[in-house]
């Protein structure tokens, strides 16, 4: 019963820290100012935000390669805020749901660019289910958090249905928005 006891408050303990916030937990707190943003000008840079040929199957790869982008510390951001829509091979826009996109932040395009199963990896610092989904987080104005130690190379759109054939970005912004926003 001791034991118990102990492991409770220890528990207890750890969720108070969470829920106060603290700097190693990515968008929970710390020293992020919470003015800074960046949002990619996808159609200024020339950079293609849809892909051209339909994807086939499920699991196909949309990959946007990023260019460099010298005057931005990508380290500075907490969070990240990606939108898109998707579309089936007659090009209909198919209704945001769980279960249909998703997408994966990669620093080096030519490395591992899926990660492990769940979650982030070495090099993919963001891997997100459910894009404009209500079980998915990261199309929501407040983002996903992450912690990025270089720029980002790409970002990885999938399709996790098949009836999904074209994928349009229409929003990637790095940002500290709090939670409550």
């Amino acid at each position: 019963m001791r034991k118990f006891a102990v492991v409770l408050v220890a528990l207890m303990a750890v969720a108070a820290i969470g829920f106060m916030g603290c700097e190693s937990v990515p968008g929970a707190g710390g020293d992020f100012d919470p003015n800074l943003s960046f949002t990619i000008d996808f159609a200024g840079m020339g950079i293609p935000t849809r892909n051209d040929v339909a994807l086939a199957g499920t699991w196909a790869d949309f990959m946007i390669d990023l260019p460099e982008f010298p005057d931005v510390d990508f380290t500075e951001f907490s969070r990240v805020t990606i939108t898109a829509n998707y579309f089936n091979a007659a090009g209909d826009l198919l209704p945001m749901m769980d279960g249909m996109v998703m997408v994966t932040l990669v620093y080096d395009t030519e490395g591992d660019i899926r990660g492990p199963e769940m979650g982030p990896g070495p090099n993919t610092p963001l891997k997100q289910f459910n894009v404009g989904g209500p079980f998915g987080s990261v199309h929501l104005h407040r983002g996903s958090p992450l912690r990025l130690t270089q720029a980002p190379g790409g970002i990885l759109f999938q399709n996790a249905s098949g009836s999904v054939a074209y994928i349009e970005v229409t929003e990637v912004t790095f940002h500290n928005r709090p939670l409550e926003q």
